[in-house]
C-alpha cells in the first residue's frame, strides 16, 4: 500500500471488504492486517491481524470524523477498565505514519468468539445458560454506572465462563436522575435481542437472575418491560427492513437512475445477474426459464442465473388506472422486499431476497420485479399429503404441525399478519416453515387492530385442511398446545379445550 494512497486506498476496502494489507503506524511500527471482519463504508475498518508480534484487533477510523470517532472508543475503553468490567487491553493508540487516519489496537482475546457466532450454535437450553449470563454482565455494568448503549450480542466475547465487553463507544456513564429506569431500559434492549419465543418463555427468569446480580432492590414491572423489549425490537427491525435496504450499504448495493431503481444482496452482487437485470423481461420469457404462473396480477417464472436458481416475479400493470393508481405508492415488489427483509430479521424462514428493479419515469412506478432465491422444497399441503404413513413419518409431521403453529404463535407476538394463508405460500423445509408471496405481510403497532387480522390468518390457513380431516386435527392439537391464550383461537373457531 503506497503511502500516497493509504487513505483511499484504507477507504476503497472499508466498501469492498476485500483484500490483506500493512499499514505503517506513527510509532515506526507495522500493522499486518489478514482479515477484515466488520467494516463501516467509509468510516471504519475492524481487522484481525499481527503487531509487533502478537495477535490483535484493530479498528481504523476514516474520513474526517475518524479522531472524534477514535477519541470516544478510547474514552469507553477507559470506563470499562475503571469499572472493573472485563475488556481486551488497549495495546496503541495513535495514527498511521502520515496522520491521515486514527487506530486503536487490541489485545486478541485466545479461544474466544463473540455471543452472537456462538448463539448460532447453541440449543434452547445452552442458549438460555448464554442469556443468563449476558444479563448479569450487563447488570454489572450498572452496578459500575456504566451503560453499553449498543448491546448487540456481537458486542460481547465469551472465553469460557468469562465475558469482555467490546466496543468503547457505545459505553456511557449511567445518568444521575431516572437512573433505574434508563437501566431496566437497557436490559429491555439486551432481551430484544433474543428471539421473540425465547424472550416470552425465559422472561421471568431472566429478571430474577437481573435482580439477584444487582446490589439495590429494584420492582419490575414484566409486563412493562415486555413492552420496551417489543417497542425496540421492532424499531431496530424497521430501521432495517424499512429504510436501510433501500440505500447502499454493506448486505445491499443500490443504484438510482431517471428511469429505474436496483437494489441487489450483497451475498449474490455479481455481473451476471447485473447483465440479466437489463433487460428483466427477457428473464421471464427465456426458453430456459420455467413459468409458474401468468396472470393479470403478477407474472412468475423460475430461471437460473450464474449458479443460482432464482424465481422472478414481476408485478404486472393491467390497465392504465390501475398503472394511475399505483404511479406513486410503494410498489408490491419493494412489499415483498422490505417484509423478506423484516422475516430475516425476526428469525422466521422465507426466501432470501436476491433482488428489487423498479422501472420508473422520475418519482412514477411503473413495472417492478422481485428476484427471490428458489427453495426447493414442498408445500404445506403437498407435505401432509404425502403417502408415507410410516410412524417416522407420521412423527416428522407432528413435529411441522408444532412447528406451523409456533411460527403462528411467534407472528402474533410480533404482531405480524401475512394476509395470504393458502397452502402454496407455505413450504417446509426440514419440517420448518418457509413463507412466500409477501406483498400483504403487514406490521402492526395496536394489537386491537392486529388480532382481527391474525384471526382471519389462522381461519384462512385451517381452510385448507376442509377435506383432510387427519391433518386438521393433527394442526389444531399443535396449535392448541403452543398457544397459551386460548382466547385468539376461539375467536378464530379452532379451540379444542
Amino acid at each position: 500500500m503506497l503511502k500516497k494512497d493509504i487513505n483511499a486506498d484504507l477507504i476503497a476496502l472499508s466498501r469492498t471488504g476485500l483484500g490483506e494489507f500493512h499499514l505503517g503506524l506513527a510509532d515506526g511500527s507495522t500493522l499486518e492486517s489478514s482479515r477484515i471482519v466488520r467494516r463501516v463504508p467509509g468510516r471504519r475498518i475492524v481487522c484481525f491481524g499481527q503487531w509487533r508480534g502478537q495477535a490483535v484487533y484493530a479498528k481504523i477510523f476514516l474520513g474526517k470524523s475518524g479522531y472524534r470517532y477514535a477519541e470516544r472508543d478510547l474514552q469507553g475503553v477507559k470506563l470499562l477498565e475503571q469499572a472493573k468490567v472485563n475488556t481486551p487491553a488497549v495495546l496503541y493508540h495513535g495514527a498511521d505514519v502520515d496522520q491521515h487516519t486514527k487506530i486503536l489496537i487490541f489485545a486478541a482475546v485466545a479461544q474466544s468468539q463473540n455471543a452472537e457466532d456462538i448463539w448460532q450454535t447453541l440449543k434452547d437450553g445452552q442458549r438460555f445458560l448464554l442469556a443468563q449470563s449476558l444479563v448479569r454482565e450487563v447488570a454489572y455494568h450498572h452496578n459500575a454506572g456504566i451503560l453499553q448503549t449498543d448491546l448487540y450480542l456481537k458486542n460481547f466475547l465469551v472465553e469460557g465462563e468469562k465475558i469482555y465487553t467490546i466496543d468503547g463507544d457505545a459505553i456511557k456513564r449511567l445518568p444521575n436522575i431516572f437512573t433505574d429506569k434508563c437501566a431496566l431500559r437497557n436490559l429491555a434492549v439486551l432481551m430484544s435481542k433474543f428471539d421473540v419465543l425465547e424472550c416470552e418463555a425465559w422472561c421471568h427468569e431472566l429478571v430474577a437472575t437481573y435482580l439477584s446480580a444487582r446490589k439495590k432492590q429494584l420492582l419490575i414491572d414484566e409486563r412493562s418491560l415486555k413492552h420496551d423489549i417489543w417497542s425496540h425490537r421492532q424499531a431496530v427491525v424497521k430501521g432495517y427492513a424499512d429504510k436501510k435496504v433501500f440505500r447502499q450499504c454493506t448486505d445491499v448495493s443500490v443504484s438510482r437512475t431517471f428511469k429505474r431503481f436496483l437494489a441487489v444482496s450483497s451475498k449474490f452482487y455479481h455481473p451476471q445477474l447485473l447483465d440479466a437485470l437489463i433487460d428483466p423481461d427477457a428473464l421471464l420469457e427465456s426458453a430456459n426459464s420455467q413459468k409458474l404462473k401468468s396472470g393479470n396480477t403478477c407474472t412468475v417464472a423460475l430461471t437460473k442465473i450464474g449458479a443460482d436458481e432464482i424465481v422472478v416475479k414481476r408485478y404486472n400493470i393491467k390497465s392504465f388506472w390501475h398503472a394511475l393508481g399505483r404511479a406513486f405508492r410503494v410498489s408490491r415488489a419493494a412489499k415483498s422486499w422490505t417484509n423478506a427483509h423484516r422475516l430475516q430479521m425476526y428469525r422466521i424462514l422465507t426466501a432470501p431476497p436476491i433482488a428489487l428493479l423498479e422501472c420508473r419515469f422520475g418519482i412514477v412506478r411503473r413495472h417492478a420485479y422481485l428476484l427471490a432465491e428458489n427453495i426447493a422444497a414442498p408445500d404445506v399441503a403437498e407435505y401432509f399429503s404425502a403417502a408415507d404413513s410410516s410412524a417416522e413419518s407420521w412423527a416428522d409431521k407432528k413435529n411441522a404441525a408444532r412447528n406451523i403453529a409456533s411460527m403462528f404463535y411467534k407472528l402474533n407476538l410480533l404482531k405480524i399478519t401475512h394476509g395470504d394463508f393458502k397452502a402454496t405460500n407455505i413450504k417446509i423445509v426440514g419440517n420448518e416453515p418457509l413463507l412466500i408471496d409477501l406483498d400483504s405481510m403487514r406490521e402492526y403497532r395496536y394489537r386491537w387492530m392486529f388480532e382481527r387480522q391474525h384471526i382471519r390468518d389462522i381461519r384462512r390457513f385451517m381452510r385448507n385442511w376442509q377435506h383432510q380431516p387427519e391433518v386438521r386435527q393433527l394442526l389444531l392439537d399443535a396449535f392448541n398446545d403452543i398457544y397459551k391464550d386460548a382466547r385468539l383461537l376461539t375467536l378464530s373457531g379452532v379451540a379444542t379445550r
